[in-house]
């Protein structure tokens, strides 16, 4: 009787086991096939078909039809969604927007006569505004300088870029017609950027920009004024003398391109008190944008005489944001090439008269070392600052210190950072280590110490393939950011990703660790003594 009741039992546990499964599995079939249902739902009424049962614009087809997200050289078709919804993979943004929109735009379907609707306020900016999310222009338009783009609209993507969050600007601000054709809409109706809309001119208010540049009469720190631009920047009086070039091999993560250490003289000059920031390049950038090239041996061989202003091509556009999106303004600037920074350079020694370039490998370590002869200019030991070594898979690196004046890995948010977030060294100068790297006069020889006589003056080394960067980035471990630390472009792997045919020379596509500082030669300006 007992046997009987376990096997009922037993019986009973197994058919209920089955009968579950058999309802998971008709519930899971259940439940996918609502979410197919409901996606391809979604799917449906996200066609630019659906779109019009609902939008009785009588003429939103034809413009769209007859707008440049139709009606393009490249046969791409942008939907109605495409730019009325947050981007897709912004999920819960995208599908919140579409159920608040379809529902507003059913009800008003059913409840309202569009012969009441005022058509063209509709089409007003003021409108535009409400129904247009920025992140899906900018998912589309990830390249602000596409092929062709005049100088006019160079000038205010730029601005646009450096000030979005200021000006509170929308694409949709100045793009009105982009999505549905209006023949008698213009760029001169743009609203907030200079020069431009609310019945403003097209000229640009110059009263604030500088009419000359400084006017330098003593070895003393100046602060140099760009004509025809409001932009000024600080440059410090860096006294010459003699100092140990290189580090021993006892310095902790010592490497062979660093020796030997030898005695080299510097000259008096005068170097920026911090990297060139957006700022100044893009005052460079506005004065000199041409689709045309400066040929690098022009402009390397530094013939100012024969060369004025006007005569100086600058950059032609990037291929997407060169500030990364970090921001710019006193921010340094990146991802320019060695080319691009000898133009600036040129460009400014022409506007202000005096000898401007990019500091040899000797002047740059001079500078950073500020008179000490340790790993850094302030007191500390790399081996406790560094992410490397046994020890640091238990006990953390040691920061104290280090970060009042480097930006680096540990404390970048993987970006660069303005320059008053550290202190100077010595000399007067911020970020000389970390930050950005910076590029030298230099090209790069692993051997040039060897090669190079002891009590040497000022030196410089012209042959190599590769150009010299020193300081480390605000990637680079604390080890890379000693006074001592070589480094050098790697041009062909930071170009490999342009897009553009042939590559440009002047931007870098795939490294945003590189920025430089200028300096200004002092001997034909003021008394060195």
């Amino acid at each position: 009787m007992t046997s009987n009741n376990t096997e009922n039992t037993k019986s009973r546990k197994k058919k209920n086991r089955k009968t579950k499964t058999i309802f998971l599995i008709i519930g899971f079939l259940f439940g996918a096939g609502v979410i197919m249902a409901l996606y391809q739902t979604s799917v449906y009424f996200s066609t630019n078909e659906s779109c019009m049962i609902c939008h009785v614009h009588p003429h939103a087809e034809e413009t769209w039809r007859l707008s440049t997200h139709v009606n393009n050289r490249s046969g791409v078709t942008v939907n109605c969604v495409d730019c009325h919804l947050p981007p897709k993979n912004e999920t819960w943004n995208h599908y919140t927007a579409k159920i608040k929109l379809g529902a507003r735009d059913v009800w008003g379907y059913i409840t309202k006569d569009s012969a009441d609707f005022n058509w063209e306020m509709k089409s007003e900016l003021e409108h535009a505004v409400k129904y247009i999310p920025n992140e899906s222009c900018k998912e589309c338009h990830q390249n602000l300088f596409p092929q062709g783009i005049s100088d006019d609209g160079i000038t205010a993507h730029l601005h646009y870029d450096e000030n979005e969050t200021k000006l509170n600007l929308q694409c949709i601000s100045c793009h009105l017609d982009a999505g549905h054709y209006n023949p008698d809409y213009s760029h001169s109706q743009m609203v907030g950027i200079p020069g431009y809309g609310d019945g403003a001119s097209n000229v640009v208010d110059t009263a604030s920009y500088f009419k000359s540049p400084t006017d330098v009469t003593a070895f003393e720190n100046f602060t140099e004024k760009i004509p025809g631009t409001p932009i000024s920047f600080n440059m410090v009086a860096i006294p010459g003398g003699t100092f140990k070039m290189g580090s021993p091999k006892s310095e902790p993560f010592h490497q062979p391109d660093e020796a030997p250490v030898h005695d080299v003289t510097i000259s008096p000059f005068f170097m920026a008190e911090v990297e060139t920031t957006w700022d100044q390049f893009w005052a460079f950038y506005a004065n000199t944008m041409s689709e045309g090239r400066t040929p690098p041996e022009t402009t390397y061989s530094r013939n100012l005489e024969a060369m004025d202003v006007d005569g100086i091509s600058g950059p032609t556009p990037p291929f997407g944001f060169p500030d990364q999106g970090w921001g710019g303004n006193d921010r340094p600037a990146i991802t320019m090439t060695h080319y691009a920074a000898e133009t600036f350079c040129l460009w400014l020694s022409k506007k202000t008269g005096k000898k401007y370039r990019l500091p040899t490998e000797a002047e740059w370590e001079y500078a950073a070392r500020g008179n000490t002869q340790t790993p850094y200019f302030f007191e500390g030991n790399p081996k406790d600052f560094s992410e490397y070594g046994f020890w640091r898979r238990f006990f953390p690196a040691k920061t104290e210190g280090i970060t009042s004046y480097v930006i680096y890995d540990n404390n970048s948010f993987n970006r660069s950072q303005e320059p008053d977030l550290v202190e100077p060294n010595p000399f007067g100068l911020k970020n000389m280590l970390g930050n950005v790297l910076e590029y030298t006069a230099d090209k790069y020889d692993p051997n040039a110490y060897e090669k190079r006589s002891d009590g040497v003056t000022n030196p410089i080394v012209t042959e190599g393939d590769e150009w010299v960067v020193r300081g480390g980035y605000f990637a680079s471990d604390a080890s890379d950011v000693r006074s001592a630390a070589r480094s050098h472009t790697h041009h062909d792997e930071w170009m490999k990703t342009d897009p553009q045919q042939p590559k440009s020379i002047w931007w870098y596509s795939d490294f945003k660790g590189i920025g430089f500082r200028v300096v200004c030669e002092a001997d034909s300006l003021a008394p060195t003594n």
